[in-house]
């Protein structure tokens, strides 16, 4: 029998990985299992967020990554009878340091956070699969089972499920996972393609779908996805089917070949009916899972994780009430069921095989499309939507406003800006950041000293002056995921000091 943990960790993909790094910055003790003996060999997801990119940064993994990785400026739309070349970041997007969607395999993203844990002293042990799992009142009592047969009870304040779309640990809870299939069914490959310009994001617009070439550069140069052709035997996936299907969707000449990965599939939309149920908590893929439009899903477990993290971490470390962990599936529920919302209207734009849908994607797009994309206003709210940088936690139990609310600049349960330029960067070490705004003589430091006392571990002060996302005297409390908890206009600390009472008393 091993020491009671904080928190076990059930799947060590991006999102487990992700959660682990930040359990291991706040020192919590915690183990991270996997059933798979080895990681992801194969590119499955492909792209990196802009939002996803700012949270690692603090873990100082976004460097590693954008090195390894693409960022691809261009997509390409090639419609029937023209071809529409779209830069997708040139909308004046100045609140990032990150805007581009990054190409880089999951493979290379899963490489780059284990490497990170390993530097960390932090082991992922694969091969160890949760075979049962039984509540205690103190927290939960898992039982693992590893690679050669021998099992271990494993017993722990908190359990959270990383562990996929066949998550065990929703299933030992008891949590339904509600949603549909389509009926479509997908093949998927990473292989080398001639006669696509490279760099390039690459879509075909037909009657019959659509097909995508998106620029990889590891482990093959292209990664294919196209919808099978209604109709067509449910075969092997080869090269042959491959090309069959590139030349029916295209009258490009495409020369495909040197596949490292083949497969097909089937896309389901689901989502978990509770993301927490006691000690026992869902995210990633085991709380939501959608079609790929948009290169949401990786993006989206990582940023549940460290949603969660933080709020697992705290508590544990006994300065924040059990209160905050409820806070999770509030804030990240709503975010799970959008993407869901709005990744099914694109696929079912994309696959539809509805008489008017199709005549829209075929004669109607063509002609929409180009004015549709020289609109730079649709396109930057669009951007920040498939970017994740639009997602904020206003309506959440923990974001608060004191009794003058800043006017312009972010609110409440906003994303911290990367504006002044540089921001973000500084606010990146664990806990709390209070930013100042305004002339010095304003926050002297006696006026600080309630604030202060009992939280120097966890809480930073950034006196900002007039360098701040405000364009007047305000103050605000970014939370450890780089979100506001609390802003109020003017200078006046008593209802930061109410709000950190209740979130993070002393």
């Amino acid at each position: 029998m091993t020491a009671p943990l904080d928190v076990l960790v059930v799947g060590a993909g991006p999102t487990g990985l992700a959660l682990a790094a930040q359990l291991r910055a706040y020192g919590i003790a915690f183990r991270i299992v996997d059933r798979s003996v080895d990681r992801v060999r194969e590119s499955r997801a492909l792209a990196i967020q802009p939002r996803t990119l700012e949270a690692l940064a603090g873990f100082g993994l976004t460097d590693r990554l954008v090195e390894r990785g693409n960022p691809a400026m261009r997509l390409r739309m090639h419609l029937p009878r023209r071809v529409v070349t779209m830069p997708l970041f040139d909308i004046g997007c100045r609140d990032t340091p990150y805007p581009f969607l990054l190409f880089l395999s999951q493979a290379e993203t899963e490489r780059t956070l284990a490497d990170h844990l390993h530097a960390q002293d932090v082991p992922v042990e694969r091969g160890t699969e949760l075979v049962g799992l039984d509540r205690e009142e103190e927290g939960v009592a898992c039982r693992l089972r590893r690679w050669d047969g021998t099992e271990e009870t494993v017993r722990g304040r908190y359990i959270v499920g990383c562990d996929g779309a066949h998550s065990t640990v929703r299933a030992q809870t008891g949590i339904g996972f509600e949603g549909y299939a389509y009926p479509q069914t997908f093949v998927l490959a990473d292989l080398e393609v001639d006669g696509l310009e490279p760099d390039v994001v690459h879509t075909f617009m037909t009657g019959a779908g659509m097909l995508f070439f998106f620029p990889l550069g590891a482990p093959a140069t292209w990664r294919m996805l196209a919808m099978r052709p209604p109709g067509a035997p449910d075969t092997e996936v080869t090269v042959r089917l491959l090309q069959n299907i590139a030349d029916r969707y295209t009258s490009d000449r495409l020369l495909l070949r040197d596949p490292v990965w083949m497969t097909d599939f089937r896309l389901h939309n689901r989502g978990a009916a509770r993301y927490r149920s006691g000690p026992c908590f869902l995210a990633g893929d085991a709380a939501h899972i959608h079609s790929p439009a948009g290169a949401q899903g990786m993006n989206t477990g990582i940023q549940d994780a460290l949603n969660l993290g933080w709020k697992l971490a705290l508590v544990r470390r006994g300065v924040a009430p059990e209160e905050l962990l409820e806070t999770y599936e509030a804030e990240r529920a709503p975010v799970g069921r959008g993407v869901r919302r709005y990744t099914d209207r694109a696929f079912t734009i994309g696959t539809s095989r509805n008489p008017a849908v199709r005549m829209a994607r075929t004669y109607l797009a063509p002609h929409l499309a180009p004015l549709a994309l020289r609109a730079r206003g649709l396109r930057g709210r669009v951007f920040r939507t498939v970017s994740e940088l639009g997602i904020h936690y206003r309506r959440s139990p923990a974001s608060g406003t004191g009794p003058r609310s800043p006017r312009n600049g972010p609110k409440a349960g906003d994303r911290l800006p990367d504006l002044p330029r540089g921001l973000q960067s500084r606010t990146t070490r664990p806990g709390y950041h209070l930013l100042l705004a305004g002339p010095p003589h304003l926050w002297p430091d006696e006026s600080l000293v309630p604030i202060i006392r009992g939280r120097e571990n966890l809480l930073t002060v950034h006196r900002l002056g007039a360098q701040s996302p405000w364009p007047h005297v305000s103050h605000g409390l970014v939370r450890p995921d780089g979100y506001f908890g609390y802003v109020a206009r003017g200078a006046q600390l008593e209802g930061l000091r109410a709000h950190l009472d209740r979130w993070y008393p002393i």
